[in-house]
């Protein structure tokens, strides 16, 4: 059974994956922010982790490249449901900045169930391969 870390600030949003990978065969550790995500990582192994970009204290985007950088081995999927006041002004692809920090693939919130268990099922895959058979991004 593949071990999921889920790193979220948002209850409501991390319950709510929790409960949905549990019921797809998943085992899930739950954490409320960067620091007890990181405190999980150095507890135990996990095949997969899911990352929001913002939440309070470690501030998303530190958690990412941290998380990287502890476990560079294990796929890291950021989450973002940022969305700005103004269409009008430019805005930064903080998706692609957490690709850019070492994040393996992002999700935009909100998902569905199917785009969640779509992108799992895609890191689990390539993770599994041998180096020389992975692409380069």
């Amino acid at each position: 059974m593949p071990r999921i870390l889920v790193v979220d600030d948002d209850p409501m949003v991390g319950a709510t994956i929790e409960v949905l990978l549990q019921r797809q065969g998943f085992d899930v550790t739950l954490a409320d922010g960067g620091e007890t995500g990181l405190a999980a990582l150095e507890a135990q192994s996990f095949e997969v982790m899911l990352v929001d970009i913002f939440m309070p204290h470690m501030r998303g985007f530190e958690s990412i490249r941290i998380f990287h950088e502890r476990a560079p081995a294990i796929p890291l999927i950021a989450m973002s449901g940022y969305a700005f006041a103004s269409s009008a002004s430019p805005t930064p692809d903080f998706l692609r900045m957490a690709l850019e920090l070492g994040a393996t693939r992002c999700l935009r919130k909100p998902f569905t169930p199917d785009a969640l268990l779509t992108t799992i099922r895609e890191c689990l895959g390539e993770a599994a391969l041998p180096k020389d058979k992975k692409e380069a991004p």
